[in-house]
């Protein structure tokens, strides 16, 4: 069974190691992905108040003045919240051609505006690779999510996550020690003190976490590599499973639904915009979900802490309201939400992303891990920069464990052949 499991964990391994390698340096950077956008992009990113104390705009009416700018596109959503320091985000989505209902490609989907004046600071196209500071950020991302081949990209990476999840326990067991077998004359030479009796299984397993002084430079990094996986397994266990929810939703629902409980969703497939009646105006829909959201706290017992995003879903014909609560544990993109009909302020759905559902609440703190976004209550455990150092050593320290187990391959490798081409001579 031991040497299967390495033979998997060694193909496993080296089928994975560029896209974990990709993954890892992306991800590092990732981990400051605002901090380092807002660096390279100060004049689209960051805001100066006018005046101590100023207030934002309304974001409602921010969004009045962005449609107006760019009318062949939609603007299918308001942010709420306000951090201070920074512009207010406002993304495009593209007209659909009434006679073939194909998107028309727009030049550009994000656009950044002053919330103290609306002054229009700029935009871009999200995720383009493109020169230009301004693109550097979301082409990591864009790498780190799909490799910038879009749907299969991600479908592939997906199935890489997959392949990680399983062998980070492959990797685990293969640091086990081996059962040592009783044997007469080991039992003889113990009891005449001849060799020192065996170590208990515990004592044993310990070798496996530590690197052990002296050596060939192959022993050094064989130490290395177990010990780089063995100290922050918990956490690339996390990393790759929640790969696994960002990629390949077709695998990780059913899974998680199977062990734990969730809260239900309708499908985006099994909802179609019920009529032809237009959306209602865009303050009415506000009130509308501040009056269900209320009614929601009220009945499962959250508090809301400010408003996050308005946004309209028009093949759906939804609006959908979300909040930050005390029920959050990401800062910068709250997911306690619920969706209406645009038409008739119905309500369709609602969400809490903890206390609702044991599956729902494992996968919140899967993805706040993985996207180094921890607040509220949560942040206490760890948020901001440390949070940030620590995600960014995980993605190093995916690097390095790739890194590793090829050379560990590699060197083998070598060594047989010349074993081989030995054994001919001979």
């Amino acid at each position: 069974m031991r040497g299967i499991l390495r033979w998997l964990h060694r193909v496993a391994g080296l089928a994975m190691a560029g896209f974990l390698v990709m993954a890892g340096l992306t991800g590092a950077l990732l981990a400051g992905y605002h901090a380092f956008d807002a660096a390279l992009n100060p004049t689209l990113l960051r805001v100066v108040p006018p005046a101590p104390g100023a207030q934002p705009l309304d974001p409602l009416l921010l969004r009045e003045q962005v449609q107006a700018r760019y009318p062949q596109a939609l603007v299918h959503q308001a942010p709420l919240q306000h951090l201070p320091g920074e512009s207010a985000v406002y993304w495009l989505r593209p007209m659909r051609d009434a006679a073939t209902d194909a998107a028309v490609p727009l030049p550009q989907d994000e656009v950044f505006i002053d919330p103290y004046t609306g002054r229009w600071l700029g935009h871009r196209h999200w995720g383009a690779f493109d020169a230009g500071w301004r693109h550097v950020m979301p082409m990591v991302y864009r790498l780190h999510v799909d490799l910038g081949l879009g749907p299969f990209g991600q479908h592939l990476f997906g199935i890489v996550a997959l392949v990680w999840t399983l062998d980070c326990f492959i990797g685990a067991w293969l640091t086990l020690p081996k059962r040592r077998r009783a044997t007469p004359t080991l039992a003889a030479r113990a009891a005449t003190a001849q060799v020192q009796a065996p170590r208990g299984w515990w004592a044993r397993w310990w070798r496996a976490w530590v690197l052990r002084p002296g050596g060939s430079n192959m022993r050094l990094v064989f130490d290395l590599h177990r010990v780089g996986g063995l100290w922050p397994w918990a956490l690339l266990f996390v990393f790759a499973w929640s790969s696994v929810a960002f990629n390949l939703g077709e695998v990780y629902e059913p899974v998680m639904k199977a062990v734990l409980p969730s809260q239900d969703l309708p499908s985006p497939v099994e909802r179609k915009a019920r009529s032809e009646t237009p959306p209602m105006p865009w303050p009415q829909a506000l009130a509308t979900g501040r009056r269900l959201m209320a009614d929601y706290a009220a009945e499962a017992g959250f508090h809301v802490q400010r408003e996050h995003r308005l946004s309209l879903d028009t093949r759906r014909g939804l609006y959908q309201y979300r909040v930050q609560s005390d029920r959050d544990l990401r800062q910068r993109r709250a997911v306690t939400m619920l969706s209406f009909d645009a038409a008739t302020g119905e309500l369709v759905s609602r969400y809490l992303p903890t206390g609702a559902a044991a599956g729902d609440t494992a996968t919140s703190w899967f993805v706040s891990l993985h996207l180094a976004d921890l607040g509220g209550w949560a942040g206490g455990l760890a948020s901001g920069w440390p949070l940030q150092v620590l995600v960014a050593s995980i993605g190093l320290a995916v690097v390095m464990l790739s890194g590793t187990g090829v050379w560990l391959w590699w060197r083998r490798r070598v060594a047989r052949q010349s074993r081989r081409s030995l054994v001919r001579l001979c």
